[in-house]
């Protein structure tokens, strides 16, 4: 009777698994890395577009270029020349 020995079709040393391991927690780290930059960013902007439309939706203040005039005939009318 013959006996059969299991024959691995690939020897992969612990290096192989150890180098991929190191690619995959490098690409992860990077992710990590530009998403935190990128919520950062997003915050900034989010802050800053959020001022701008209060400066814009401010009740204004009376520059002082147009008084309303309490007596309507201070007005002056223009009449037409037909």
């Amino acid at each position: 009777m013959k006996t059969l020995s299991k024959i691995k079709h690939q020897v992969k040393s612990g290096k192989y698994y150890i180098f991929w391991g190191a690619c995959t927690i490098a690409v992860m780290a990077g992710q990590i890395y530009v998403g935190t930059g990128y919520r950062a960013m997003a915050k900034s902007m989010n802050r800053w577009f959020e001022e701008t439309i209060d400066i814009i939706t401010m009740p204004r203040r009376n520059s002082g270029g147009y008084i309303p005039m309490d007596n309507p005939d201070d007005y002056i009318i223009w009449e037409s020349l037909d």
